[in-house]
């Protein structure tokens, strides 16, 4: 290795020898005295260098230019004026690799550039900090789903993102060549993880990728994004409303003790401890009532849902018993109201990041929401026909990772939380 610590770890090891490596962050030389500062993924420390003090070939490797990538052998030293009050006096610098062009993105952050030049040259976006802590945010995100998930007794499952039909219905799917058959991506594992469940393992979790061909260009929405599902037997949408209300706070009370990337993206955060429930029609009433116009049966927009964030002073919450018609053709509808139907949306800091609902387990009331809708249920005969061999009530969610993580780290544009991010213009790096 060349290395023996990360950054982070290596300024806990005052008057031990340490190897570290990364990018010349920062270098000012003074001729006799050179001061460079080195970053890793975990944080920046300083390497000073004293001509007289230093072996001089030590001298000559640390005359380098910003980002050229450097091993440092050395002693850890405390230092008040240096970064974290620690500092490394190097006996060995070993050049690694060298910066052979201009770079069109300052890593340091210092000289701004526009995202779509960053996303150009996403691999050296990444390496600016604030970028590399929105990621860091993220893993946690997809760490904290899974540890919840298991501790609530889920497997997780890995099903196909090549599909025959449309796995939500519509046209808004990406066609595939498949051999000698047209087959499209996966909107959603939304079915898959039914029969999973209806083939009795009961409680499942996914994180997936999934595709939607939609010709749309706004800040909160991608054509490919990471969902983090759960689907459960033998429960009903307020069980399911349950697990979505205790993960979705697990994971945002390990969001909180990640201070380090906090303190460069959204100092102000603060994790919610419960999340409130009010229904579709509740929260349409209370739009009209503050003078924001919405009719019962329409989706709520972006502008209604940043709305009812403002009033009702709310960060997380969740909107159940919406109409039949504005939902997914599987959503089972409430018993003596067949215009509502046992869906929730979840909404934090205005924005929807979350959608589940109870699923429809009887065929015959499938086929005729299907029918209702314009759909063939011939399709979907691979679908239905798993709940004609004995079905139990079922019901799950989906979290968006990539719109958790916008509202976790105050991002304004959904591309900054996904690496190398899919929309109608951009298929490239």
């Amino acid at each position: 290795m060349l290395r023996t610590h990360y950054i982070k770890e290596a300024k806990k090891n005052a008057g031990k020898e340490v190897q570290v490596a990364g990018w010349v962050h920062e270098i000012r030389d003074l001729g006799k005295l050179i001061f460079i500062q080195l970053r890793d993924r975990t944080g920046i420390v300083q390497v000073i260098a004293k001509k007289g003090a230093v072996p001089e070939e030590v001298m000559e490797a640390m005359k380098r230019n910003k980002e050229d990538v450097i091993s440092v052998t050395g002693t850890v030293k405390e230092n008040k004026i240096a970064p974290d009050g620690m500092e490394i006096s190097p006996s060995k610098v070993e050049v690694l690799s060298k910066v052979e062009r201009k770079l069109p993105v300052d890593p340091t952050g210092l000289v701004p550039s526009e995202l779509d030049i960053r996303l150009n040259y996403r691999y050296l976006d990444l390496r600016k900090r604030d970028v590399n802590a929105v990621f860091n945010i993220k893993a946690e995100i997809a760490r904290s789903f899974r540890e919840r998930c298991v501790h609530n007794g889920f497997m997780e499952i890995h099903p196909t993102s090549i599909v025959a039909a449309a796995t939500e219905g519509g046209t808004e799917v990406f066609a595939v060549e498949y051999f000698e058959q047209k087959v499209f991506l996966a909107q959603s594992p939304q079915l898959y993880k039914q029969m999973a469940v209806v083939g009795g393992l009961d409680k499942v979790f996914i994180t997936a990728p999934v595709f939607r061909a939609e010709k749309h260009h706004t800040t909160t929405h991608l054509n490919e994004v990471i969902q983090m599902d759960i689907e459960m037997g033998f429960a009903d949408d307020n069980d399911a409303m349950d697990v979505l209300s205790d993960v979705s706070l697990h994971i945002l009370k390990n969001v909180e003790k990640m201070k380090d990337e906090l303190a460069l993206l959204n100092p102000e955060f603060e994790a919610p401890t419960e999340v409130p429930r009010h229904t579709y029609t509740e929260l349409v009433d209370l739009l009209g009532e503050n003078n924001f116009k919405m009719e019962w049966g329409e989706d709520f927009s972006k502008e209604a849902e940043k709305k009812l964030g403002e009033i009702l002073q709310e960060d997380l919450f969740l909107i159940n018993d919406w109409p039949t018609n504005v939902r997914a053709f599987y959503s089972m509808p409430k018993e003596g109201d067949e215009k509502v139907c046992k869906a929730f949306d979840l909404l934090y800091k205005g924005l929807e990041i979350a959608s589940g609902a109870q699923r429809i387990h009887i065929p015959e009331m499938l086929e005729k929401q299907l029918e209702s809708r314009g759909l063939n249920p011939r399709n979907f005969d691979f679908y239905i026909d798993a709940f004609r061999v004995g079905a139990p009530p079922h019901a799950g969610w989906s979290i968006g990772l990539e719109r958790l993580t916008m509202k976790a780290t105050n991002r304004e544009n959904i591309r900054e939380c996904m690496l190398f991010p899919r929309d109608r213009t951009r298929v490239h790096p």
